[in-house]
């Protein structure tokens, strides 16, 4: 691709994921105006969906039979969900769960 190329499909990126960051903040803006129900009902479920399927993600490669059969893993989940029951912060329990998921990889495992 030329220069000219990467620039453009930078370019096109950029305010497609823009378009798709600010659309919704743009028809929902007025104040007598309500999201329909459906988008109301996504808003909802989905965040618990997207965890949902992450943790299957991160889990899939686990072998509970080989390896350090899964402690790592199972300990860094109970990590994270003590640090999100104390301290309700979503950043300091990922990041606590990752820090304790590596350091027992790393160190102990």
């Amino acid at each position: 691709m030329t220069t000219i190329q990467f620039i453009l499909t930078i370019a096109v990126c950029s305010a497609a994921t823009m378009l798709t960051r600010f659309l919704p903040f743009l028809v929902f803006s007025s104040k007598d105006q309500q999201p329909p129900e459906i988008v109301r009902y996504l808003g909802r479920v989905l965040p618990a969906a997207i965890f949902g399927m992450l943790i299957i993600y991160c889990l899939k490669g686990v072998s509970l039979f080989s390896g350090s059969h899964g402690i790592p893993e199972a300990v860094a989940i109970a990590v994270t969900i003590a640090l999100h029951k104390w301290k309700h912060q979503t950043l300091v329990s990922i990041a606590g769960g990752t820090i304790c998921y590596v350091l027992l990889v790393q160190l102990v495992f």
